[in-house]
């Protein structure tokens, strides 16, 4: 079931070659993204987090007081509110927690370190609500669980109070590419390679920045007093070494990190959780990470 489900997404995903300009890919990870709307009792509202654009989620039974602050993936050059609606709005659900996703600026119009002043703009709008930060979590797919990680060493730097987890999905956590299994995983990847993620790299981090700085690759940072840590990475993903390295290197400084790794499982899957069954099912496992985390 699994095998057939997922498929059918790569499917959908290679029927129209990989767009070329910058407008053109947004339109197109949209599209996809958007394939099947959110569920018909959740309600979305549009907000202006002190001049960042955000969304609100929520369905009957989630806890106002508690957030999923979001962040989607795309490379930091594409993705938004809509291509990730889906998701974010069905992993609210599952942790019963209200959802705040955010359109940070893209690259390569807005580069580093654009996004990651907009993520703690968010993080700061969500703070003067009166939200506790230990009733939020951090959430991002792909860059979005890069910059997820990013807004935390942020918070640690100015001795701020942290979140109360961290949930990344297919996490890029290394802008130098130096992942094994961008080269072992490529044939069976049908999103992420090596000349893309360069491009991508290329337009957020200009080649004259050091892309081992922990802000742009957090897979090199100090993750010592950080919250606990939930990975999800398809076992299909060329960024699978990404996430694993991640894991090692945050369960090393004593973190309580746990990685999930989902058998034929690619590139952010639950995105698709409409139709792909192995994308509720991690939604629901993220969500009993969260919901376990909070006070």
């Amino acid at each position: 079931m699994a095998e057939r489900e997922i498929d059918a997404i790569r499917k959908l995903l290679t029927s129209k070659p990989r767009p070329v300009g910058w407008s053109e890919r947004r339109e197109r990870l949209d599209e996809v993204g958007s394939t099947w709307p959110v569920a018909p009792d959740v309600r979305c509202e549009a907000v202006d987090c002190d001049g960042v654009t955000g969304e609100w989620s929520i369905v009957s039974g989630s806890v106002p007081s508690r957030v999923l602050l979001y962040f989607h993936g795309g490379g930091y050059c594409s993705g938004s509110i809509l291509s990730h609606r889906r998701l974010v709005t069905e992993a609210g659900r599952a942790a019963g927690t209200r959802t705040l996703a955010i359109d940070y600026r893209l690259a390569p119009e807005h580069p580093y370190p654009a996004a990651h002043e907009d993520a703690l703009t968010a993080w700061r709008f969500l703070r003067r609500q009166g939200i506790a930060a230990s009733s939020i979590a951090i959430g991002g797919d792909s860059a979005g669980g890069n910059l997820a990680l990013g807004l935390i060493q942020r918070l640690r730097a100015t001795n701020e109070e942290l979140p109360a987890c961290a949930w990344l999905l297919s996490p890029w956590t290394d802008l130098t590419m130096s992942g094994g299994t961008l080269r072992t995983k490529d044939a069976v990847d049908p999103l992420i390679h090596k000349a893309y993620l360069d491009e991508l790299a290329d337009g957020y981090a200009p080649p004259s920045i050091d892309r081992r700085d922990p802000l742009i690759s957090p897979l090199f940072a100090d993750f010592s007093r950080l919250p606990p840590i939930l990975i999800q990475v398809g076992s299909a993903e060329t960024l699978l070494a990404d996430a694993t390295r991640l894991a090692e290197a945050a369960g090393a400084t004593d973190v309580d990190v746990t990685l999930q790794i989902w058998p034929h499982m690619i590139h952010a899957w639950p995105v698709w959780n409409a139709h792909l069954e192995d994308g509720r099912r991690a939604l629901a496992r993220a969500g009993q990470f969260i919901r376990a985390q909070m006070r």
